[in-house]
């Protein structure tokens, strides 16, 4: 897996306050306390020969366990984030249900240097959140995607 690039879906739906988007927090004890940078596009990492819409409607499935919306995609593009990763993100226009989700898990030893492993959902909530409040809880990188689909929704 190349470590360095993840694609990812985006929702978005018009709101009684405007433009909203579908964030999900990460899980695992990392950031279990943590609220701002602590919200991500759905996304994961993928092969360099798998092409990166699959890889991001995958990824998707993956993290909420349920089939991503179909809808015309409006590309995103891509952002570099603090840790070197590649992203690429997709918008889509889809009303979901949160409360619908049954995120992946991921096994990881827990606490470190204890020898023992322990599972943890690779997204442990996801919620709508305005672009003004997404902007304060995502990753800092991420904020690209919020602009760009704040300029292509007009």
């Amino acid at each position: 897996m190349t470590a360095g690039h993840s694609a990812g879906l985006l929702l978005f739906r018009h709101g009684d306050g405007g433009l909203e988007v579908l964030l999900g927090h990460m899980g695992g004890p990392f950031f279990a306390r943590k609220d701002a940078g602590a919200w991500t596009v759905p996304k994961g990492e993928y092969e360099p020969d798998e092409p990166a819409w699959e890889a991001a409607r995958r990824e998707f499935q993956e993290e909420l366990g349920v089939a991503p919306p179909d809808g015309e995609a409006v590309a995103l593009g891509e952002v570099r984030q603090a840790n070197g990763k590649i992203v690429t993100a997709w918008a889509v226009e889809a009303d979901f249900d949160p409360a619908a989700i049954e995120p992946g898990t991921f096994v990881m030893e827990w606490p470190p240097r204890s020898g023992r492993t322990q599972e943890f959902p690779e997204l442990d909530r996801v919620a709508w959140y305005g672009l003004d409040r997404a902007r304060e809880v995502i990753v800092r990188a991420q904020t690209a995607f919020l602009d760009r689909l704040a300029e292509h929704s007009g």
